[in-house]
């Protein structure tokens, strides 16, 4: 193995390890990355599998057993630029999550309205909901607060998300209630009531939906709940 092989070798299995740990699938030089979601099926729905093709293409292979996807690569074939693709490889949950909000940004770039809501299950008895307007995307996370001092410190971390709006006119809204669902749900089934039920809602607008801001929009977005919780 030569250097520049060597070295994209030790960069990429550095790089995935770091966020899916896994090892390599055999001596000669394939390496398999994977990833197992619960609510993988909801984002099928809402086209992930068209979405991960679109990005991983011919390094797709079939997922091994009790996982969602796999990934396969050929460390002694790597392309030139193969920074690009350790950052895509890290990118798998994300990638995963990415197909829903980009078909909701798309209704609401062309103007559809009445489409269903989006209901994804990603964590238990946690909720995303994605719904498109003509002018707006609402995404709302229910989240659980484990005891009373979390719920304390999530509202006083939520309003000031909501203050820093005020020094960012570009930044999207932000909404939170807890005990109960926001008007936007008072009609969806399953919607969890309860002292330690927060919700947290962002109105997103073109700026933020545009095919040149959604890319980071859908970084940032994605990982929101883990975030908040990080910081409780």
């Amino acid at each position: 193995m030569d250097c520049c092989i060597q070295s994209a070798y030790l960069a990429l299995i550095l790089m995935v390890q770091r966020v899916y740990p896994r090892k390599p699938v055999d001596r000669y030089g394939l390496y398999q990355l994977s990833i197992a979601l619960k609510f993988f099926k909801e984002l099928q729905e809402h086209g992930a599998d068209a979405l991960l093709r679109r990005e991983y293409g011919s390094y797709l292979t079939t997922p091994e057993p009790g996982y969602n996807v796999s990934l396969l690569f050929d460390l002694t074939a790597l392309p030139a630029d193969h920074s690009a693709l350790i950052q895509k490889a890290s990118m798998l949950k994300r990638n995963c999550f990415a197909s829903v909000f980009e078909k909701y940004f798309e209704f609401q770039e062309t103007g559809q309205e009445g489409e269903k809501r989006a209901v994804i299950n990603y964590r238990e008895n946690e909720t995303m909901y994605i719904e498109a307007k003509s002018d707006r995307v609402t995404v709302i996370f229910s989240t659980i607060f484990k005891d009373p001092d979390d719920v304390i410190i999530g509202k006083v971390f939520l309003q000031e998300f909501r203050e820093g709006r005020k020094a960012s006119q570009t930044a999207p809204a932000v909404l939170y209630s807890l005990g109960e669902p926001p008007l936007e749900l008072r009609d969806q089934p399953g919607a969890r009531v309860g002292e330690n039920v927060g919700y947290i809602t962002f109105v997103l607008f073109p700026r933020h939906t545009n095919k040149n801001a959604r890319d980071n929009t859908i970084d940032l977005i994605h990982t929101f709940r883990d975030y908040l919780h990080y910081h409780i």
